[in-house]
């Protein structure tokens, strides 16, 4: 290796080295392994009982008085403590503990992949874009069906334990993020903006 090739080697800046790239992959790890343990415990928690759930009400004489401005309010869920969950219920609410899970492990595995490549230099390889396309799609598919369950499983609850009155008086009440779709699909774009650099790797390492 000659002199000038030596300085430009001394020169390059990396943007993750070797201590940045161990701390993000044990810091996604750790992570990993305790996000996993403390929804095990509430997934037991939530089997066994008693549980702690806020609970959507649909009664519009429930309202709030003595309020400033002439506001006028409703309230719209309770928290209520459930000694024994119903089977159904705590079912749903255990899966979409699961699968809510499931779209951390694919977020921390990615991190812990990216960390990895960088650190090597070998970003762009086939497996990456293959990963980050299953961990886009987990994200995506996981984290929306985990909504849908844990809206599923509360509005059954409220119904059961009627609030606020009859048990038919509850529809069905959830609140959607779109956020995991969103990046899900943004991660599969990702994958394809890989491909495509991987293909101008090849394309140039000839002309290094």
């Amino acid at each position: 290796m000659n002199m000038a090739t030596q300085r430009r080697s001394a020169g390059q800046k990396q943007f993750v080295s070797r201590v940045d790239a161990f701390a993000i992959m044990a810091g996604a790890a750790l992570a990993a392994v305790a996000s996993t343990v403390w929804t095990v415990s509430g997934v037991v928690a939530t089997l066994t009982g008693p549980v702690t759930l806020t609970l959507p009400l649909n009664d519009a004489s429930q309202q709030p008085g003595g309020l400033m401005l002439d506001a006028t309010a409703r309230f719209s869920a309770i928290e209520a403590t459930i000694p024994v969950l119903p089977s159904a219920e705590a079912a749903q609410l255990a899966w979409a503990g699961v699968l809510n899970q499931l779209s951390f492990l694919a977020v921390a595995a990615l991190l812990f992949l990216l960390a990895f490549r960088l650190q090597r230099r070998s970003l762009f390889t086939p497996s990456s874009s293959w990963i980050i396309i299953g961990c886009g799609l987990v994200l995506a598919g996981a984290g929306s069906v985990a909504q849908v369950l844990d809206g599923l499983a509360r509005t059954g609850a409220a119904r059961l334990i009627g609030a606020p009155g009859r048990p038919g008086d509850v529809l069905f009440a959830g609140d959607f993020n779109a956020a995991p779709l969103i990046a899900g699909t943004v991660l599969v774009l990702v994958a394809g903006a890989f491909q495509f650099g991987r293909r101008l790797q090849k394309d140039t390492e000839g002309l290094i």
